[in-house]
Protein backbone atom coordinates (compact mmCIF):
# COMPACT_ATOMS: atom_id res chain seq x y z
CA UNK A 1 0.00 0.00 0.00
CA UNK A 2 0.85 3.49 -1.01
CA UNK A 3 0.18 6.80 1.08
CA UNK A 4 0.05 10.32 -0.58
CA UNK A 5 -0.24 13.22 1.62
CA UNK A 6 -2.02 16.39 0.19
CA UNK A 7 -3.51 19.69 1.25
CA UNK A 8 -6.52 19.94 -0.24
CA UNK A 9 -8.00 23.30 -1.98
CA UNK A 10 -11.53 22.33 -2.51
CA UNK A 11 -12.56 24.76 -0.39
CA UNK A 12 -11.13 27.15 2.39
CA UNK A 13 -10.59 24.36 5.45
CA UNK A 14 -7.47 23.26 3.71
CA UNK A 15 -7.85 19.90 4.78
CA UNK A 16 -4.48 17.19 5.19
CA UNK A 17 -5.58 14.29 3.28
CA UNK A 18 -4.13 11.14 3.18
CA UNK A 19 -5.00 8.85 0.16
CA UNK A 20 -4.00 5.26 0.41
CA UNK A 21 -3.59 3.37 -3.09
CA UNK A 22 -3.17 -0.41 -3.99
CA UNK A 23 -1.81 -0.80 -6.92
CA UNK A 24 -2.68 2.61 -8.70
CA UNK A 25 -6.13 2.17 -7.16
CA UNK A 26 -7.47 4.30 -4.44
CA UNK A 27 -8.05 2.15 -1.40
CA UNK A 28 -9.19 5.51 0.98
CA UNK A 29 -9.05 8.90 1.27
CA UNK A 30 -8.76 10.32 4.49
CA UNK A 31 -8.32 13.72 6.45
CA UNK A 32 -11.12 15.63 4.43
CA UNK A 33 -14.08 17.70 6.23
CA UNK A 34 -16.28 18.03 3.56
CA UNK A 35 -17.11 15.77 0.09
CA UNK A 36 -15.26 18.22 -1.96
CA UNK A 37 -12.01 16.84 -0.04
CA UNK A 38 -12.39 13.50 -1.42
CA UNK A 39 -13.43 14.64 -4.76
CA UNK A 40 -10.00 16.91 -4.89
CA UNK A 41 -7.94 13.63 -3.57
CA UNK A 42 -9.06 11.25 -5.91
CA UNK A 43 -8.94 13.41 -8.84
CA UNK A 44 -5.59 14.93 -7.86
CA UNK A 45 -3.79 11.16 -7.20
CA UNK A 46 -5.29 10.22 -10.70
CA UNK A 47 -5.75 13.17 -13.06
CA UNK A 48 -4.56 16.25 -12.13
CA UNK A 49 -5.32 19.33 -14.07
CA UNK A 50 -5.80 23.13 -13.22
CA UNK A 51 -7.34 25.90 -14.96
CA UNK A 52 -4.91 28.23 -15.94
CA UNK A 53 -5.30 32.19 -15.80
CA UNK A 54 -2.78 34.46 -17.39
CA UNK A 55 -2.45 37.48 -19.70
CA UNK A 56 -2.01 37.77 -23.57
CA UNK A 57 -0.98 41.05 -25.70
CA UNK A 58 -3.71 42.99 -27.20
CA UNK A 59 -2.32 44.93 -30.99
CA UNK A 60 -3.76 48.55 -31.47
CA UNK A 61 -5.79 48.26 -27.67
CA UNK A 62 -6.46 50.29 -25.06
CA UNK A 63 -3.99 48.36 -23.03
CA UNK A 64 -1.41 46.52 -24.10
CA UNK A 65 -2.53 42.66 -22.02
CA UNK A 66 -5.81 41.04 -21.77
CA UNK A 67 -6.56 38.62 -18.94
CA UNK A 68 -7.56 35.31 -20.24
CA UNK A 69 -8.50 31.55 -19.04
CA UNK A 70 -8.79 28.38 -19.69
CA UNK A 71 -12.09 27.37 -20.30
CA UNK A 72 -12.15 24.22 -18.32
CA UNK A 73 -8.97 22.51 -16.89
CA UNK A 74 -5.82 21.39 -18.69
CA UNK A 75 -3.80 18.75 -17.85
CA UNK A 76 -1.02 19.53 -14.97
CA UNK A 77 1.99 18.42 -17.10
CA UNK A 78 0.73 20.62 -20.05
CA UNK A 79 1.02 23.60 -18.15
CA UNK A 80 4.14 24.78 -18.88
CA UNK A 81 3.23 24.28 -22.64
CA UNK A 82 0.31 26.39 -22.29
CA UNK A 83 2.23 29.54 -20.88
CA UNK A 84 4.61 28.93 -23.57
CA UNK A 85 1.78 29.36 -26.50
CA UNK A 86 0.43 32.43 -24.75
CA UNK A 87 3.60 34.44 -23.85
CA UNK A 88 3.89 34.10 -27.94
CA UNK A 89 0.53 34.69 -28.98
CA UNK A 90 -1.27 38.58 -29.52
CA UNK A 91 -4.12 39.34 -30.67
CA UNK A 92 -5.95 42.63 -32.09
CA UNK A 93 -8.43 45.38 -30.52
CA UNK A 94 -10.93 44.96 -30.02
CA UNK A 95 -11.55 42.11 -27.93
CA UNK A 96 -14.45 41.13 -25.54
CA UNK A 97 -14.99 39.29 -22.94
CA UNK A 98 -15.63 35.66 -23.05
CA UNK A 99 -13.96 35.82 -26.96
CA UNK A 100 -12.37 32.70 -27.52
CA UNK A 101 -8.82 33.79 -28.37
CA UNK A 102 -7.21 30.89 -28.90
CA UNK A 103 -9.40 27.37 -29.68
CA UNK A 104 -6.84 24.93 -29.10
CA UNK A 105 -3.82 25.61 -26.57
CA UNK A 106 -1.22 23.51 -26.41
CA UNK A 107 -3.08 20.56 -28.05
CA UNK A 108 -5.55 20.03 -24.74
CA UNK A 109 -8.58 20.28 -27.05
CA UNK A 110 -9.06 23.52 -24.52
CA UNK A 111 -9.63 26.93 -25.51
CA UNK A 112 -8.37 30.66 -24.34
CA UNK A 113 -10.83 33.06 -23.44
CA UNK A 114 -11.03 36.66 -22.55
CA UNK A 115 -12.18 37.46 -19.06
CA UNK A 116 -12.08 41.13 -19.75
CA UNK A 117 -13.11 43.83 -22.86
CA UNK A 118 -10.06 45.72 -24.24
CA UNK A 119 -11.22 48.31 -27.19
CA UNK A 120 -9.80 49.78 -29.83
CA UNK A 121 -7.36 52.83 -29.30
Amino acid sequence: MEQKELICIGCPMGCALTITMDGGQIVEVSGNTCPKGKAYGEKEVTNPSRTITSTVRVLGGESPLVPVKTRTEIPKDKIFACMEVLHGIAVRAPVAAGDVLLEDVAGTGVPVVATRGVGKK
